[in-house]
């Protein structure tokens, strides 16, 4: 079965996060983006777990869906959780978020009593703890062999396993002798796999994209297409053996649209390439501070392998960008504004969900119930015929699929006369 899975968001009850991303809302958001299975988040905060536990109900093995939820294309949610550790080790301070997968409530209770002994579970979705991060992977292990741990968004400056201002140069200098039981990374909004692709030591482990939305509208801004069965066993298999018949290819955003792309000073408003960055030596032109070092930057660092690389048996991607932003860009109106979630809602009742909107409908099609610009709009992510100012210093980069005087403000003039579901595939 064919299908697309997101396992890195966040519940109502992480910091900055929606208050809407409660169960009932991700089960049905999950549908309006194409997302078949997603991540519950946050299984490690109590109150959370226990609203978890209430409202999903057995699925396929590893799987459950919301219990009113009734219908045969019910979401699957897939138990996760992120953790923060933040620690010495070596005479440095590290800071590097972990995602852990759980197959169980019961694997996921055992891992959360172990984990409320050393940090307060209440306190955030996303728990900061003092813990080495090969220390969490032992304790993952132990509730559960088939319990997995994955680095988080495993570039971004400030907490990853390779970030410029808190990381490691290797995943072996965070996990020692673990390090075999890590065998998927996260590539994070601000790098993409080809980034990636240009460390030779990174070939072992599959590259793996989430959304790590803290709101409705963000699910799936990043994601992974399987084909497998539905279960938990078989999506960990075909992510640990990287099969292309079985991962098919992930979902990304244009990395240059990521918070932490590009090297800056945000309060200065610089921002730097980093060939930039090394000739004013890490300093602000306009402050004299030191810059924050981004993705773009740390790659070059590390990198073996020249621009362009691409290891055998790399799993494929598609960089896309999320329709609301695209309609938005399309008629120059923001994202929340009322003419742009009409289209919206009209594209996804016709077409069946954002990502058979994205990948696979007709723009012409398109251009028939919106403004023409929107299916152009489409059509140009899809050919990767954008410009993006790269973001730095945690400010998103900025898109621009037409120039100011290509964009049409007309509202929808067309009705829709009957929905119709396209598959993604």
């Amino acid at each position: 079965m064919k299908f697309i899975a997101d396992f890195h968001i966040h519940s109502k009850y992480s910091r900055a996060t929606s208050q809407q991303m409660t169960v009932e809302n991700i089960a049905k958001w999950a549908k309006i983006k194409g997302i078949k299975v997603i991540g519950t988040g946050d299984f490690t905060h109590p109150f959370w777990f226990k609203e978890l536990k209430e409202k999903l109900v057995p699925a396929e093995p590893g799987l459950f869906k919301w219990k009113e939820d009734i219908n045969s294309d019910s979401t699957r949610f897939l138990l996760t959780a992120e953790t923060s550790h933040i620690y010495s080790k070596k005479g440095k301070v590290h800071r590097v978020h972990l995602i852990i997968f759980a197959p169980s409530f019961e694997t996921a209770e055992k891992i959360n009593t172990r984990l409320s002994w050393i940090g307060n579970l209440k306190s955030d979705g996303r728990p900061i703890l003092g813990l080495d991060a090969k220390e969490l992977v032992k304790i993952v292990l132990d509730s559960d062999p088939q319990a997995i741990v994955v680095p988080s968004h495993a570039w971004t400056p400030w907490f990853s396993v390779f970030g410029s201002m808190s990381g490691f140069n290797s995943l072996e200098e965070c996990f020692d002798d673990l390090t075999p039981h890590i065998f998927a990374g996260e590539t994070g909004l601000s790098s993409d796999p080809a980034m990636n692709w240009r460390l030779s030591k990174l070939d072992k482990i599959t590259l793996i994209s989430n959304s790590d939305s803290h709101s409705l509208e963000k699910l799936g801004r990043e994601a992974n297409v399987f084909d497998t069965e539905l279960s938990y066993s078989a999506i960990v298999e075909a992510i640990k053996t990287k099969d292309p018949k079985k991962f098919l290819f992930t979902i990304e955003f244009f990395p240059e649209e990521g918070k932490y792309h590009y090297d800056g000073h945000r309060l200065c408003g610089v921002r730097l390439a980093p060939e930039q960055t090394r000739k004013l030596n890490g300093k602000c032109p306009q402050c004299g501070r030191g810059v924050t070092i981004g993705v773009m930057n740390r790659v070059e660092e590390l990198a073996d392998r020249p621009v362009g690389y691409k290891p055998s048996g790399a799993i494929p991607y598609k960089s896309l960008v999320p329709l609301g932003e695209i309609i938005a860009e399309a008629l120059g109106l923001g994202v929340a504004s009322k003419s742009v979630k009409e289209i919206y809602n009209n594209l996804i009742t016709k077409f069946g969900s954002e990502f058979s909107v994205l990948i696979e409908a007709d723009p012409q099609e398109i251009k028939k119930i919106t403004p023409p610009k929107v299916g152009e709009g489409i059509l140009r992510v899809r050919e990767g015929r954008i410009k993006i100012e790269p973001g730095y210093d945690g400010q998103y980069g900025k898109l621009v699929i037409f120039e100011e005087a290509e964009r049409s403000g007309s509202p929808i003039s067309e009705q829709i006369n009957e929905p119709s579901q396209k598959s993604l595939f």
